[in-house]
């Protein structure tokens, strides 16, 4: 029989006599490897999710800041703005000639922990993520009254809202507030479907709607006898002062360029426009060293394991000094009984690879809706990519490896081992 095969079959029928203590071990190696690829898997989607939380918006516009704080409160709704854009910038910046379309936000308020965004019809038309898909609704339609809201798919679902509610919106960001727009209750026309961006988290009213229930507030607070009613706000005129930030699109691609600049060096007051693309790559650069401290660390997990399984089989070789001279006695040689334990390794790494890949495409399969309704997080299953099919084949590699440790003390065992009495 051809030595490898001879030998593989002894490896299986070998690590199968003791299934007990290597089952053990491979059940470790499994979860290692289980979590080696799901850090790695999870950081690859998770970094796909930030990429395609805006998709066709060419500038992000805003008061002057750096590009991660104008990022993070213009479109993750996290933090708060340095300050505000006038309105009649805003109407300047519309009037261009380069700008295709333009986004208005307004941020400042909330709604029960969520943030609220006042904006126009425009947000519904042009807002993009993912491959480009648009907004789109499960329910209703989108706000068109001043004091009609459009809810995000989570904050819909976890407060159990449906079309014709009526919400009370919060004046500030904080989860608790005990400062409310009470007098002007805004009804629920509309619910988005889940797009697993910041979409989700959010409540989208009307600019104009905005403007109403901050009549008669000065400084965060309302100011008794000063307040209205809602009859009599919709007889104001609600036209903003300020804005937070805008959305921009660029009706010719090769001018964006030309038209950052320009609202960078603007003379109507301090902005920063800013391309989501860059500042989106900014953004996982910096968190992108944590990803790597946790592959690290897993690394040195499934080192761990190696390094025990190396021990357990360098612990079974004097339990094992019978089985080699009975190989010795029937003609094995050396190099067999060497080849025997490498293979062992390998076939325990290959299966504890084979058996971390189902793992974890069922805790994929499973958890995934759970993350994307509960976290936002859009983790699908879907096929491993080159990094995690040469993560995942290096393992096996690394038993052959480690292997060697224990195939040297047995060749020398071989070399050693004498025929046994009666042989």
């Amino acid at each position: 029989m051809n030595p490898v095969r001879l030998a593989l079959s002894l490896a299986i029928a070998s690590l199968w006599h003791r299934r007990g203590v290597m089952g053990l071990i491979t059940l470790t190696l499994t979860l290692s490897i289980t979590l080696l690829l799901g850090i790695q898997y999870a950081r690859t989607e998770v970094k796909e999710s930030f990429s395609n939380t805006i998709a066709g918006t060419d500038l992000v516009v805003g008061a002057r800041s750096g590009q991660l704080n104008l990022l993070l409160y213009s479109v993750f709704h996290m933090g708060n703005a340095t300050n505000n854009i006038r309105w009649q910038t805003y109407q300047d910046l519309r009037e261009d000639s380069r700008i295709d379309w333009i986004v208005p936000l307004s941020l400042g308020d909330s709604y029960q922990g969520y943030r609220v965004v006042g904006t126009n019809e425009n947000y519904g038309k042009h807002f993009r993520y993912g491959d480009g898909q648009r907004l789109a609704l499960t329910s209703g339609r989108w706000f068109k009254g001043v004091f009609e809201v459009t809810l995000g798919a989570e904050v819909a679902k976890q407060l159990k809202h449906k079309t014709g509610d009526e919400v009370v919106l919060a004046h500030g960001t904080g989860r608790v507030s005990f400062m409310n727009h009470d007098a002007h209750p805004f009804q629920v026309t509309g619910i988005l479907a889940a797009t697993g961006t910041p979409v989700d988290r959010a409540v989208y009213v009307s600019l104009q709607g905005l403007e109403a229930i901050h009549i008669g507030w000065e400084s965060g607070v309302a100011i008794p006898g000063r307040t209205i009613s809602k009859d009599k706000a919709l007889a104001r005129d609600l036209t903003p002062e300020a804005i937070t930030a805008a959305l921009v699109g660029v009706e010719r691609k090769v001018l964006t360029f030309q038209v950052q600049r320009s609202i960078n060096q603007s003379d109507l007051e301090p902005l920063t426009a800013i391309l989501p693309g860059v500042a989106l790559s900014e953004l996982w650069g910096v968190m992108g060293q944590f990803e790597n401290t946790l592959l690290g660390i897993t690394a040195f997990v499934i080192v761990t394991s190696l390094i025990g399984l190396i021990a357990v089989l360098l612990a079974m070789q004097a339990q094992r000094r019978q089985e080699v001279a009975i190989l010795r006695a029937v003609g094995a040689q050396p190099r067999l009984i060497a080849l025997l334990y490498i293979l062992e390794c390998g076939l325990l790494a290959t299966a504890a690879s084979v058996l971390a890949v189902l793992l974890g495409a069922g805790l994929v399969s499973a958890a995934g809706p759970w993350l994307l309704d509960n976290y936002g997080l859009h983790i699908s299953l879907r096929m491993l990519d080159k990094t995690e099919w040469l993560m995942l084949a290096s393992l096996p590699l690394a038993g052959l490896v480690v292997g060697l440790i224990p195939a040297w003390q047995g060749w020398r065992s071989g070399h050693r081992q004498s025929i046994p009495s009666g042989f």
